[in-house]
């Protein structure tokens, strides 16, 4: 009985030991793994993670864009068109790039999509090695069979899923296609405001450029009839704080200026600090009315804006999947066969063999998993349709808005010139007042600081009428890939420059 009782205390040691050991394991978490050769985390909330190498010689990859133009346009750097402007753009934008490359992935998919018209076919060869057991009274047997075979298998028909799949990767086709057209036009719109916000950039510098000349003629003379005795102290320390505003507005102008010639230099695929400058022969064209009624405007850009074509061709995408969806319960019908050949160690002779049939697929019960799946799809086809009539809704108002916004630049634009004309006006006046000794310094302060509001109000509301034209071709579906808006302007009235 002894060595009984020992085998099961040794039996139950065991036990309780691969128990406490799984309990240890258990017990004892693993650490968080890293990845290439890094921390998983940084080691406290308050440090930083440190990456791995790899991710330093990833950032290595990145670079600026080159500070180079084609041969044609680098002789004339100093004076690029719109035009210019737009091709650089087109040709280099990575936005037109990255949506053109979906539409050929989108083209692939459709090709995809089409191959379910073909039955497939696949071929395939095996060698076996078979060596039978000697049981039984029976002699163990060792052969080897080889040979290829040939197999198909077609879908025939299936009450629409195959269609509807082909109809959902053609639409998606359309969608990508369209999606690319707006990353045009987006990018065209973007170049030519681009333009014009630059060129008003630079007006404003020359115009705080003449306000500083002015401020110091001002200056140059308060100071000469201080010395005669006709000026007081006063004057001449009004004189240099109206210098001291204008190059403080002056240096304010240059610095918008760097900066709107880096945005414009990024929008046409160069380096921030590129040099260049532009051809302001465009921004000088006459302001006008606009002769398109805004109804027309707002059918052509439901007709026109392809960003609204392609949510209709998602919409079609999702009516096609819902076809797809509802066939997985429907019955489907398939053809298949195969064909091949055996031989059987070294006998010459071959066994071929063949099977072809017909093969009918009857979905019976799976929870009802088939029709909540065809139901989720209608109904995202149904979301998707509420989306397009919301898009429609956004367009038109688009319109109307910028439409808005445009005839309210023209008559800014005609104001403004008014302002000018009537600031510059007093400013003369003024002039001659002071040197005639009846008027005050204040005076021609205050009607020069009136002219250079005017002045900068007369440029900035240029630049709005062309940003404003642009955006209304553009949310129109009418601005085509020249930059060219495509919008019919009333004749310009004399003067209205």
């Amino acid at each position: 009985m002894r060595p009984l009782a020992d085998n099961r205390l040794l039996t139950v040691s065991r036990y309780w030991l691969v128990l406490s050991s799984l309990g240890v394991l258990t017990a004892c978490y693993p650490p968080l793994p890293g990845a290439g050769g890094a921390a998983a985390s940084a080691p406290s909330p308050g440090e930083r993670w440190n990456p791995p190498a790899s991710a330093a010689s990833e950032a290595a990859n990145s670079h600026l864009a080159p500070d180079s133009l084609p041969p044609a346009l680098e002789i004339r750097r100093a004076g690029l068109t719109p035009t210019d402007l737009v091709n650089l753009a087109l040709e280099r934008s990575p936005e037109t790039r990255a949506t053109w490359l979906g539409a050929r992935a989108a083209a692939a998919t459709y090709g995809e999509a089409r191959s379910t018209l073909f039955p497939d076919i696949s071929a395939a060869a095996a060698v076996t090695n078979l060596k039978t057991a000697a049981t039984g009274g029976r002699v163990s047997v060792q052969q080897t069979t080889y040979g290829p075979s040939l197999s198909f298998n077609w879908l025939v028909f299936d009450f629409g899923g195959r269609t509807g799949a082909i109809d959902a990767a053609r639409e998606g086709l359309f969608a990508a296609n369209w999606t690319h057209n707006a990353t045009v036009a987006d990018v065209v719109r973007r170049a030519v405001q681009g333009y014009f916000a630059y060129v008003g950039a630079r007006g404003l510098v020359d115009a705080q450029r003449t306000t500083l000349l002015e401020s110091q003629v001002n200056l140059a003379a308060t100071e000469d009839r201080r010395t005669v005795g006709v000026a007081t102290i006063v004057e001449v320390l009004q004189a240099r704080t109206a210098v001291s505003q204008a190059q403080l507005a002056l240096q304010q102008a240059e610095g918008s200026l760097a900066s709107t010639r880096g945005a414009l230099a990024t929008l046409v695929g160069l380096p921030p600090s590129a040099a260049f400058d532009v051809d302001t022969t465009e921004a000088g064209t006459p302001v006008a009315a606009l002769a398109d009624a805004v109804d027309s405007l707002m059918k052509r850009g439901l007709l026109d804006r392809p960003d609204l074509a392609a949510e209709r061709a998602q919409v079609d995408v999702r009516r096609a999947e819902a076809r797809e969806a509802r066939s997985q319960y429907l019955p489907s019908l398939s053809a298949i066969g195969a064909a091949g050949t055996t031989w059987v160690g070294s006998n010459p002779q071959d066994f071929p063999s063949y099977s072809i049939g017909l093969s009918l697929a009857i979905p019976l019960f799976n929870g009802f998993g088939w029709q909540y799946a065809a139901r989720a799809a209608a109904l995202t086809a149904d979301a998707e349709a509420a989306r397009l009539r919301t898009m429609e809704l956004q367009v038109a108002l688009q319109v109307f808005q910028t439409y808005q916004e445009l005839r309210t630049a023209t008559q800014s634009v005609s104001t403004s010139n008014e302002l000018f004309a009537s600031a510059s006006a007093a400013v003369d006046a003024a002039r001659a007042r002071y040197r005639e000794g009846v008027g005050s310094l204040l005076e021609l302060l205050t009607a020069e600081n009136s002219l250079a509001s005017a002045r900068a109000q007369r440029i900035q509301s240029r630049v709005e009428w062309h940003t404003s034209l642009v955006q209304l071709a553009h949310d129109a579906g009418l601005l085509e890939p020249s930059g060219a808006t495509g919008l019919r302007l009333a004749p310009a009235p004399d003067g209205n420059q």
